[in-house]
Parts: C-alpha cells; structure tokens; sequence
C-alpha cells in the first residue's frame, strides 16, 4: 500500500468535512492540519489536541539537568522527562493557592511534580527559585520565549506517557480555568493524527502488542525494523480530530501474507498459532486481496459538536443512566432459560 492509497481517504473525509460544516452550520473550515501522533504528544501532550488555543508543550530536560532540584534529579535518571508551558500574562492570575491546587490535579494525572515560574522583567519569582541559577534562568526565558508577566509551569515525571498525560491534561484544565475557548464561538480546528505506533509493549505478559488491532499495515518505510526494532514502527493508522476530540479513526489494512505473517510473530504468536487462530486469512491473502483501507465516523459526537454542546448524551436518543439502563426500553432486562439454550450459554 502506498500512500497514495491513504490520501484517498483524506481527500475523502475532507470534503465531507467541508460540505458537512458548511450546510449545517454555514461555516467554513480549513485547512485541515496534519499532525505526526509523536508530534502532537510532543507539542501537546495528548492524541487529541484541542488546536483552537496554544499552550504549546516545551521540552526543558537539558537545563532541569543543570539544577539541583531533587524532583527533577530523580525523575531524570528514572530516564523520565521534564517539560513545560508557557501560560502567557497569567503571572498575576494565579494565586498560590491557586498553583498549589494545579499541582495537586498534575499528580493526580501521574505528574510527579509542578513547578511555577512568574517572570519578571528582572528575575524570576518561583517556588524552585533557589535551584535555578541565572544560567538557568536565562536558558528558561529563551526556551519559552518568555516576556514579563508570564507564568511557566513545569512538570515532571519518571515516564514518557505520564509526562504527556499530566501536561496533556493540564494543558485543557488551564484553558478550562482562562476560557480561553469561547463556547459561543462557532470555531472549529481539524487535524488528521497519523503515524502511530504499530505496537505498545505490555508488561503485564513482556510482550509487543497490536496498537490498534494485528491487521493494520505498518509503513513501508519501516518494514525492515519490524523484527529487529518494533517500539520504533509506525502504523498506516490515523484519527480525525476536531477541537479535542477523536471523531473518526482508520487504518490501511495488510494486504501481503509475509507481511501479516510477520506481524503475528512480531506480537508472539508462533507460526502453528497464527494458522490456527487466522489460517483463512493468510491463505485468502495468497490470492491477490487488494490494497485497502477505510475510516468509521463517530456520528453521535459529530451531532453533539454541530449542536452546539459538549455533552454527548444530548445528542443520543436513548441515553443510559449511571447503572447503564436504557429507561426508555428497559434494557438490560432479563433472558429465560430457553433463549440462553437456543443461544448455546
């Protein structure tokens, strides 16, 4: 599959996009961004990013490294990160009262700590200001562009992941508590994330798993890494986003039975179990299947975004409640023992 294949189904997606906002809602949109997924947790920490504000992510590891701060020492040489943001003119928005609750709701995203940094137009007031030295400093304000009145806030965290996840996180909790999004607004920013990775590794069974499932097809590029370096291939996979939320989601499929047979073992599978568990699809494979790939669309929060709220069940016609009962049909009710019978449970 080339990635010609691929682009089909971009081209395909945006001009529904395009008719679909413009005849609902008479509202033009464009252009829709493409983000690479190890981008856009860089930059924004999540695979979803809300693009209607900034609040960029800052890689600050190099200078962390040139402190003393116990926290950010540890959390290095667990081979973790630390990261940061620039919340600009919020210096005098915040109370310290109010950063001590944004470091408590970091933790709780697998943060392991925050800290602030207020500038000033002649020093930095923070709550690590003893650690920083005016190198430091100065490296802080030329990362982050700083000007005066800005508030920096760093995070770190012994992992990739949760320090994506905690500076993902707060990313929206700020823009929550600064509304920097009016909801009034009929603004709306689409991106395509693509490039995933084609496998995550599971501790629990110290095992390569499917990312998305075992028959999405992994870049051509990255064939040749497949045994020898598997955490480093990415996926013909990609989502659609808009304003924050995953609205569409696809993948171009294997289409050559080497391939596929070496993606099964690539996730553990023998090659006795791979004919066992997916023998026909392996020898349908051998005849010719065609290049192919598609997307699914999730209508229901399509709705809820062209509606105009941020609640899905609004848009859902029969809502569960809490104990996910369906009021309306009475579902789950229950089945007598015939009905399981004919079913075989």
């Amino acid at each position: 599959m080339s990635f010609i294949e691929q682009e089909d189904v971009f081209e395909l997606i945006e001009g529904l996009t395009t008719e679909i906002f413009g005849k609902c809602l008479g509202v033009k949109v464009g252009p829709i961004q493409r983000l690479k997924y190890a981008d856009a947790m860089l930059r924004f920490g999540s695979d979803k990013p809300d693009l209607r504000y900034g609040l960029e992510i800052t890689d600050i590891g190099d200078l962390a490294s040139q402190t003393e701060f116990p926290l950010f020492k540890d959390a290095l040489a667990a081979g973790g990160k630390v990261r940061g943001l620039n919340v600009k003119g919020a210096a005098e928005k915040f109370s310290r009262k109010a950063l001590d609750e944004l470091a408590e709701q970091v933790k709780q995203l697998k943060g392991k700590v925050l800290a602030w940094v207020k500038v000033e137009p002649d020093k930095l007031g923070s709550s690590i200001a003893k650690f920083l030295t005016p190198a430091v400093q100065q490296g802080l304000r030329d990362k982050f562009a700083a000007a005066p009145g800005d508030l920096l806030l760093l995070v770190a965290a012994d992992t990739e992941n949760s320090v994506c996840q905690a500076l993902g996180g707060l990313r929206t909790l700020l823009a929550s508590k600064l509304g920097l999004v009016d909801p009034t607004k009929k603004e709306f920013k689409i991106a395509w994330i693509l490039d995933f990775p084609s496998f995550i590794w599971d501790d629990e069974e110290k095992r390569w798993a499917a990312n998305h499932h075992p028959f999405t097809a992994p870049r051509d590029e990255d064939l040749d890494k497949l045994e020898s370096d598997p955490g480093s291939v990415t996926a013909k996979a990609y989502d659609l986003v808009i304003n924050g939320y995953e609205v569409g989601g696809g993948s171009i499929r294997i289409h050559n039975p080497e391939v596929q047979s070496r993606l099964f073992s690539v996730l553990g599978m023998s090659e006795e179990q791979a004919r066992a568990r997916f023998g026909f699809l392996l020898d349908a494979l051998k005849f010719g299947a065609p290049p192919h790939g598609g997307v699914a669309l999730g209508l229901d929060r399509w709705a809820m975004m062209l509606a105009g709220t941020t609640n899905i069940r609004d848009v859902i016609a029969f809502p569960k409640n809490q104990r996910a009962r369906d009021l309306m049909t009475g579902a789950p009710a229950p089945v007598d023992a015939k009905q399981l019978k004919e079913l075989g449970l």
